[in-house]
């Protein structure tokens, strides 16, 4: 016992899994080793007293019960039990995970959440997890139940993914109690009767709503646009139908250079497809980067193979044949169109709640009727970082957000303090990015982009409104740690999750 070092992460082995164990005094914990969410190494994360971050992709977990306490990871840590004697620890098999927490937040329903993305399920993730499961009602418009909406464009694209691991959550909501509306519409709410109208006729009563709504894609409006071999990618439905159509094909045009078409085109390379991307940007993601880093993605994707048609745009497909704007001829199989999405606010405008570029919400995600909260890419909220209202199409935002909407419908107030972040992944390029800089007049580099090491600060006189780091995944961590910890101390809140 006494060679494992105080208050410190250790990794370990038992029974070939991967383990992360803690020592506090005479108190040894371990526990799985791996984050529930897409396996990052927990023994290579953040401590801040009894909590763990990832450093992948910063889901936190407490290293007292194993509990998953800030997505992206929901599902908890196994926890081995650990037996002192003669001053050795042994460990023994791993505790089941535990049990929704007995209650009484079921009376405090029905609960109706619209929506299954992200933010959606972390809400009914949430709610199941405080006790409320038999008093939640999940609509989603999606065939397929919550899945991880990240990995569309990344691992599942590519094929390296499989259908079962895609699905969020370690136990399907309706396990725990969860009615969900699967391929279901809701057509309007009214905050007076507190009801929901579904398209089929049917009402929904609740008496605390969370609107989920996100977004939809924009859709190309070029010559051919309609045309079955061109695809939109945001459902599991459109990415299923890609690949189905990627396996026959050879050559790919990408239209748009965002996250969504680049991380897709990195992902149909590996699949040994051509792949042309087509942007009118002249920089890739240099709005969001800026140009030294929007260099090295142009290197990147052409060290790979992917040819980049610049400051261009789609004139016509024909079904065989991509035409630009400047005459240029690209052979294509399918065309893949990435060019943003738009936030679906209209059952919220049509409740008379408050919208501007966003569902307006105060600072514990309520909108201007106090019984209907909402969070994800719909959601406006006051940002403690930047001092701005912010509305930003974030996985992990939206993830983050569901979980705090859900534990103030139970009635807590608790502000949502988190930065916004996101992570993306092209090749074996992976920027990690915190806060939001919408604009900035200086970016301070530290490091060098090309080796894959360093960490860009976006300024706007003179604050610091967001931070890149690349091959800098602890700096990311404790950057992150420091920056909500001062917010909870600022606005009462709780950062990492913590309660």
């Amino acid at each position: 016992m006494a060679s494992i070092p105080e208050g410190r992460l250790v990794r370990g082995k038992f029974d070939g899994k991967t383990l992360v164990i803690l020592r506090r005094g005479d108190d040894i914990r371990a526990f799985r080793g791996t984050c529930t969410h897409l396996g990052g190494p927990l023994a290579e994360g953040l401590l801040v007293g009894d909590r763990v971050r990832c450093p992948w992709h910063q889901a936190c977990f407490d290293l007292r019960s194993g509990e998953a306490i800030a997505a992206p990871a929901f599902a908890p840590l196994k926890r081995y039990g650990v037996e002192i004697k003669d001053g050795k620890a042994r460990l023994e098999t791993p505790q089941a995970a535990q049990a929704a927490k007995p209650s009484g937040a079921a009376s405090a329903g029905p609960f109706l959440i619209i929506g299954g993305g992200g933010a959606g399920f972390a809400a009914a993730d949430m709610l199941c997890r405080e006790g409320a499961g038999g008093a939640i009602t999940l609509v989603s418009q999606d065939e397929s139940p919550p899945y991880e909406r990240t990995l569309l464009t990344k691992d599942y694209l590519e094929g390296s993914w499989d259908n079962p691991r895609i699905n969020l959550g370690a136990e399907p909501l309706d396990r725990r109690g969860v009615a969900i509306e699967l391929r279901s519409e809701v057509v309007s709410v009214d905050p007076h009767r507190h009801v929901a109208a579904l398209a089929d006729g049917r009402e929904l009563p609740y008496r605390k709503l969370l609107l989920a709504t996100g977004a939809e894609p924009r859709r190309p409006d070029f010559e051919g646009a309609a045309l079955p071999r061109v695809h939109l990618l945001r459902s599991l439905a459109d990415c299923r139908a890609i690949i189905a159509a990627a396996k026959s094909a050879r050559r790919v045009v990408v239209l748009g250079s965002s996250f969504i078409g680049l991380e897709a085109a990195a992902s149909l390379r590996n699949r040994g497809l051509e792949v042309d991307v087509v942007s009118q940007d002249t920089a890739p993601m240099a709005r969001v980067f800026g140009a030294e880093i929007a260099k090295a993605i142009v290197g990147v994707h052409e060290k790979h193979g992917v040819r980049l048609h610049l400051g261009r745009k789609i004139a016509a497909f024909d079904g065989a044949f991509v035409t630009l704007d400047d005459g240029a001829r690209l052979a294509a199989d399918l065309v893949l169109a990435g060019i943003g999405v738009t936030p679906r606010l209209r059952l919220a405008e049509a409740a008379g709640l408050t919208v501007d570029h966003g569902v307006v919400v105060d600072a514990f995600l309520r909108t201007s009727d106090p019984d209907i909260f909402a969070a994800g890419d719909i959601a406006a909220w006051p940002d403690p970082h930047s001092g701005q209202r912010l509305r930003v199409e974030h996985w992990n935002v939206a993830v983050r957000q569901g979980q705090v909407a859900a534990q103030n419908m139970l009635g807590a107030r608790r502000p949502f303090t988190d930065v916004p972040f996101f992570w993306t992944r092209q090749f074996d390029f992976s920027p990690l990015y915190l806060g939001h800089a919408a604009e900035w007049d200086t970016i301070n580099m530290d490091g060098d982009v090309e080796k894959q090491d360093c960490t860009a600060r976006y300024l706007l006189d003179g604050r610091v409104m967001a931070s890149v780091m690349i091959g800098r995944d602890m700096a990311c961590l404790e950057e992150r740690e420091r920056m909500e910890r001062a917010a909870a101390q600022d606005g009462g809140g709780a950062s990492c999750g913590a309660s």
